[in-house]
């Protein structure tokens, strides 16, 4: 089943982010050179205050699983996808036992515009208790019915900073009713925390986002 496939992609995803941030406190232990920091001192001879090799092969490795982890997110976001156009035509297909249910259900039930693909940690997202997978129904005045791109979502975060919003999203057959607060809460991270929003297939949008809530087209 495609939960089933979700479930062991997050299980990954989980181990992938565990691994490095293991190799950061690497880094960070050898006088926190980062992925940047120069190895060699001003005469161009390695360093003597750090542990070298170390720090190259956690680079290494960090690069290696941060690639991986980039795969593994795309692989995530079509999963994202098949769920939601099998949840679609699940709906069409069984929409026609009964109109007057039919009818009932088209005033009653909201229409999921996106995705959550992914939460940063201690980010407003988690703090709202958004999850990976949550289908979103509305996002403080934006719905289904006039969402028309990410530029919407910008707007409704910039001028949100702060400030509560109400986000009411779909998880496990039950709609759930949440507040989501932007902030600037870590540099280059964005207002809100979000990895990624997958839109949903029938809405003819797809956008990927590198970091939800963060400047320029981020959200």
């Amino acid at each position: 089943m495609a939960s089933e496939k979700m479930k062991e992609l997050m299980k990954r995803r989980d181990e992938l982010e565990s691994e490095i941030k293991t190799l950061h406190e690497v880094l960070d232990s050898q006088k926190s050179v980062g992925m940047e920091e120069p190895l060699t001192d001003a005469e161009g001879f390695p360093r003597a205050d750090i542990d070298v090799y170390s720090v190259r092969h956690a680079r290494h490795q960090i690069l290696c699983l941060q690639n991986d982890h980039k795969a593994l997110m795309d692989e995530i976001e079509e999963e994202l996808y098949k769920i939601h156009a099998e949840a679609r035509q699940f709906k069409q297909t069984s929409g026609d036992t009964n109109d007057e249910q039919q009818i009932q259900s088209t005033v009653t039930v909201k229409e999921s515009f996106g995705s959550i693909v992914s939460v940063d940690v201690g980010s407003p997202a988690e703090t709202a208790a958004l999850k990976v997978g949550d289908s979103v129904l509305q996002f403080g005045s934006i719905t289904a019915s006039n969402f028309q791109g990410m530029q919407n979502i910008a707007s409704v975060v910039q001028h949100s900073i702060n400030m509560p919003l109400t986000v009411i999203v779909y998880r496990e057959g039950k709609e759930l009713k949440l507040s989501l607060t932007p902030s600037r809460w870590k540099p280059g991270k964005g207002l809100i925390g979000c990895f990624k929003w997958v839109i949903d297939p029938h809405m003819d949008l797809f956008m990927r986002l590198p970091q939800c809530g963060s400047r320029q087209n981020h959200h």
